[in-house]
């Protein structure tokens, strides 16, 4: 078995065991960052957090190198959106030891927050995520038409609201903007009630983008599911295809 093998395919014992670890080092590293926010966490287990963040970036780094020496076309890989999320996982750690001594310390500690982007590396290891994956690739299209379509309601929302309640609420409907809050949390049904309508006309308006919002919050739920239905038919296929193959 070489390397490309282990690295590469997951349909092999020795791949999916390098799957496995590798995820079992993502989970390990999120639970190290997790304790690291802990502000009574004892010296000691700070410093063995801190030689643990070492370790786990070291090995993520060795992975990182062997994917894009093993990938059949390197930068492609490097431009993947797993390959960004793999650089991500590890910038904070080498740009704070290359930044330490040059730049304010309270800036590096923003870059922390990349490292949340080692959530996204378990995709790459779970067939279930990548079918979701390709599903959301599918419902493409329709979803951008959809996010284009929602964009002119919250817009159409915000400048209804503030025509109806500004001389009532100028303070909570100012502008436009001021109204945006209000047109997302009512559109999305939340309706957190810090701002509402009281004016009789503002009410009305209110229950047609009411109306409105159950449709955002129904059709992505739809687009996915299409999507999903139509990922695991082609997996299907694929896996027929692939056993014909075999067995001729």
């Amino acid at each position: 078995m070489n390397i490309r093998g282990i690295v590469q395919d997951s349909d092999t014992v020795a791949g999916r065991l390098f799957d496995r670890c590798v995820m079992i080092l993502i989970a390990a590293s999120l639970v190290s960052m997790s304790l690291s926010t802990v502000p009574t966490l004892p010296p000691l287990w700070r410093t063995i957090l801190t030689v643990a963040e070492a370790v786990i970036v070291v090995l993520f780094t060795v992975e990182y190198v062997l994917r894009i020496w093993t990938a059949e076309d390197r930068w492609r890989y490097v431009r993947s959106p797993y390959g960004l999320v793999d650089l991500l996982a590890l910038l904070p750690f080498y740009l704070t030891l290359m930044w330490a001594g040059m730049i304010d310390l309270r800036a590096i500690r923003a870059l922390r927050l990349l490292r949340v982007f080692r959530v996204f590396k378990v995709a790459q290891y779970n067939t279930a995520m990548a079918r979701l994956g390709n599903a959301v690739k599918y419902a493409r299209d329709e979803a951008l038409v959809f996010l284009f379509a929602t964009l002119v309601l919250l817009y159409i929302a915000a400048m209804g609201i503030h025509h109806f309640e500004y001389e009532a609420q100028p303070e909570k409907f100012e502008s436009a903007f001021s109204s945006l809050w209000w047109a997302v949390v009512t559109l999305t049904t939340v309706g957190y009630g810090d701002a509402y309508p009281i004016t009789v006309g503002g009410r009305i308006f209110t229950f047609l983008v009411l109306i409105c919002g159950m449709g955002i919050v129904a059709v992505p739920a739809g687009l996915i599911a299409s999507g999903l239905s139509r990922a695991l038919e082609d997996e299907r296929a694929t896996r027929g295809i692939t056993r014909e193959t075999a067995g001729s």
